[in-house]
């Protein structure tokens, strides 16, 4: 049964298996996260709910006596029948004495070139001229699951060549790329994302990959190694791109040093996209014309959009078929916005400028909000607002 979930939830393309016990008699739910949203896959009955948790601990090595105590491992799912799928495990006691299981399916293989990332033509040009520059640093930030990861190895794979050392830290390596040496990092020996980059600073590198900037140590270092002529990827968790700034302050970084090192910042998110098999083609209202230019912003859509309202102008919408489960989605496209270390940018963050001036510095620089870009997307028919609203409030 647990090889036939986990076989299930790769061929749906889901990221997430949710394994979900209840005490009593009520039956166990096991649910998907496909394209970013939960769905029941099936109930299992509850007098086989024990067996369950404990041979998805038995496969990922875990201590099956142990039910107090949060657990994580992995699976490597080949030796126990089948496809080449790798699985991070983490286990969660909940009331009554149950135990909940959720496992991620780690997409392996290629990363995504980053022409297919679904960038804006200026968005993708202004972030190309700052990944190919020799040092300063770049931060991808979003919340949890909106493909910074992804974002970040693309961005290694369009620099890696030969003659370019690039080192990794990360936790856990996800993507596996030829030419980049990648480090796993293990907290319970306190061999944490500072521990790597020190060691990473004394093993001669042209570009360190960071995976998250968690505490003022590792945020230090990184600034001190993009001054010191290296180039440094990181994520952070934050909503959106100026909002990182303030954050980084907050946390205690040097704002002169911060200011000389930071080259952008890319804040993203995934949308849902239509299903390309059932979506419909249809000539929006003039009110509902209007909603998208007001969320757009009445000031910048003439500017930088300039899509009048005509008989010819056709939106998408999705009916949903058997192939998306009748949600009428399928698939996810990311909605990008990217601020740049301009030299105006630098004065206000040497300032600790409040956020309002740095948004407004960074829109003068030409930044499009998560919400004008997912609004654009929407005109080009890729998704709806609905699903733009989901994911951003700005």
């Amino acid at each position: 049964m647990v090889n036939k979930i986990i076989l299930d939830a790769y061929e749906r393309d889901a990221s997430d298996i949710h394994i979900e016990p209840y005490p009593g008699k009520k039956h166990t739910e096991v649910r998907l996260r496909i394209d970013g949203t939960c769905q029941l896959y099936q109930t299992v009955p509850y007098n086989h709910r024990s067996a369950l948790v404990s041979r998805l601990k038995i496969m990922s090595d875990l201590d099956i006596a142990e039910r107090r105590k949060p657990q994580d491992g992995k699976i490597k799912f080949k030796k126990y029948g089948g496809k080449d799928i790798e699985l991070r495990v983490a286990t969660v006691p909940t009331a009554g004495g149950m135990e909940d299981v959720v496992l991620r399916i780690l997409q392996a293989g290629e990363p995504i070139p980053l022409d297919k990332m679904g960038f804006a033509e200026h968005c993708f040009e202004r972030f190309i001229s700052v990944i190919t520059k020799p040092y300063g640093m770049i931060l991808v930030v979003g919340p949890t699951g909106s493909g910074k990861t992804t974002t970040l190895h693309s961005a290694l794979a369009y620099i890696n060549k030969p003659d370019v050392k690039i080192w990794t830290a990360e936790d856990p390596v996800e993507i596996t790329q030829a030419g980049l040496r990648q480090v796993q990092t293990q907290a319970k020996i306190g061999f944490n994302f500072a521990e790597a980059m020190r060691s990473f600073l004394r093993a001669d590198p042209d570009v360190i990959m960071v995976g998250e900037m968690r505490d003022e140590e590792t945020a230090h270092i990184g600034v001190e190694a993009s001054l010191t002529g290296h180039l440094l990827f990181s994520t952070l968790h934050t909503n959106s791109a100026p909002e990182s700034i303030t954050r980084l302050l907050d946390m205690g970084m040097d704002p002169f040093n911060f200011a000389d090192a930071i080259l952008c910042i890319l804040a993203q998110r995934l949308v849902r996209t239509l299903c390309k098999n059932c979506k419909k083609s249809y000539h929006p209202s003039k009110p509902e014309y209007e909603e998208l230019v007001r969320e757009y912003g009445e000031k910048e859509f003439p500017k930088q959009l300039n899509i009048p309202y005509t008989d010819k102008l056709m939106l998408n919408k999705g009916v949903g078929c058997q192939e998306c489960s009748n949600t009428g989605y399928r698939g996810r496209i990311g909605i990008h916005e990217l601020l740049m270390g301009t030299d105006e940018m630098k004065h206000l963050i040497q300032q600790k400028a409040s956020m309002n001036f740095i948004r407004e510095q960074a829109i003068e620089d030409g930044m499009r909000s998560l919400k004008q870009d997912g609004i654009d997307k929407v005109f080009q028919g890729h998704t709806d607002l609905l699903e733009v609203r989901k994911v951003c409030i700005k």
